[in-house]
């Protein structure tokens, strides 16, 4: 990955958050399996209502005391829509394919981070970082080819194609929290995202006419987990790492997400992982340490 800004915090420091990040960001497809069978868009809007609440009074001080200007305000704004797409599509995605499918196609989203930074110029990814890339996909495509299961027929290809909104739209997320630059209020901003994406996620489970209902207090249970560990602590690091990182080096190392998920899919939820799949992860992972290994 590219050098970080001058005056950012040391490399090995940036680098153990990715790690926490992708770890916690992980555990949200479990969470959500096991929160069933509350609606998908409940459980999003729910999970980010409940981060919204627990952000909300540094949030409130940072934007009296103008460490949030109205213009990362607007921004956070935009970013709350992105997140109410991201959450809104891959959450449906995860009842109508199996988790390792769904969180493989969700995590495409390097691929369209650098398809946008050829175009523009910006945060251009280097041939090495390329390299990693293609492995990185091929990985991930052996590993939903392998697992895509559930519903079969179009079911599943609206699962699928669900998931590949959620990648573009947390693409347009990283997008716009990197062009902030590095002096970002992190958890100000991710609190006004939060805030807007419940609001939004919610409001569209009235329209469509979703009752807004936890079903039992187990789906409550796991419903909150996901909103204190993948959201909390998983986004709101990677939000702080792309203040250092371009948006195409964190998405690399997000996409270990569907390696961990699937081995925690075979733990908690015993789902099944052939040869294929080993093969899947193992070439996710060396993409992953190619651009992590960059020569300084």
């Amino acid at each position: 990955m590219t050098a970080e800004p001058s005056g950012a915090p040391r490399a090995g420091r940036i680098g153990l958050a990715l790690v926490v990040a992708v770890f916690a960001v992980s555990c949200a497809a479990i969470f959500f399996r096991l929160a069933a069978p509350t609606h998908p868009v409940v459980m999003a809007g729910t999970r980010l209502t409940i981060a919204a609440l627990v952000f909300a009074v540094p949030t409130l001080r940072s934007i009296r005391s103008g460490r949030l200007p109205p213009a990362q305000v607007r921004a956070a704004v935009i970013g709350g829509l992105w997140y109410a797409l991201h959450f809104g599509t891959w959450v449906t995605s995860l009842t109508l394919t199996s988790v390792a499918a769904s969180v493989s196609l969700v995590t495409a989203t390097p691929l369209i981070l650098g398809i946008v930074a050829l175009k523009t110029g910006k945060d251009r990814p280097t041939g090495r970082m390329w390299v990693s890339l293609g492995v990185v996909l091929a990985g991930l495509v052996v590993l939903g080819v392998e697992h895509g299961g559930g519903d079969s027929g179009g079911g599943q290809l609206l699962g699928d194609g669900l998931a590949l909104a959620g990648a573009a739209a947390m693409a347009g997320y990283m997008l716009l929290v990197r062009a902030q630059g590095e002096h970002l209020d992190t958890i100000a901003f991710s609190g006004v995202a939060l805030a807007v994406g419940a609001t939004a996620l919610l409001l569209w489970s009235l329209v469509l006419g979703i009752p807004l209902e936890i079903p039992t207090p187990q789906a409550g249970f796991w419903i909150l987990m996901a909103a204190l560990v993948p959201q909390l602590i998983g986004h709101t690091t990677l939000t702080w790492t792309l203040k250092y990182l371009p948006p195409t080096g964190v998405a690399i190392a997000a996409v270990s997400e569907p390696v961990v998920s699937t081995l925690l899919g075979v733990v908690v939820l015993h789902e099944g992982v052939g040869a294929v799949a080993a093969v899947g992860c193992g070439l996710t992972l060396v993409g992953v340490a190619i651009a992590a290994t960059r020569r300084r």
